[in-house]
């Protein structure tokens, strides 16, 4: 009855960057490689720009929504290959089941 009986509150919290959702962290992330990558002032301000405004608009996207939304729209809107299906579930091309 002495054991430790730590009980996690949070077991499927989405994976974070900081503060921010992974989801919405990494156009950002990306846009400041990419315009690193590109040696140029204003490539890299219009690159952190383009990030930052899609960045927003999957913030936007996901508001008042389920936490795994995006990975949710990944599965049934993406083709499936061999490294991403699932056993569990049906393929993401089955829009209507039966029985």
């Amino acid at each position: 009855m002495q054991a430790d009986t730590y009980i996690p509150r949070r077991l499927d919290d989405q994976w974070k960057i900081g503060f921010w959702d992974v989801d919405v962290a990494a156009p950002i992330v990306l846009a400041f490689f990419i315009g690193y990558l590109s040696s140029s002032k204003a490539a890299f301000a219009a690159c952190m720009a383009a990030g930052i405004a899609v960045s927003r608009w999957i913030s936007r996207l996901k508001a008042d929504k389920h936490p795994a939304f995006a990975l949710h729209w990944l599965y049934w809107h993406l083709p499936t290959n061999p490294a991403t299906s699932m056993r569990a579930t049906p393929p993401s091309h089955i829009r209507r089941m039966v029985g």
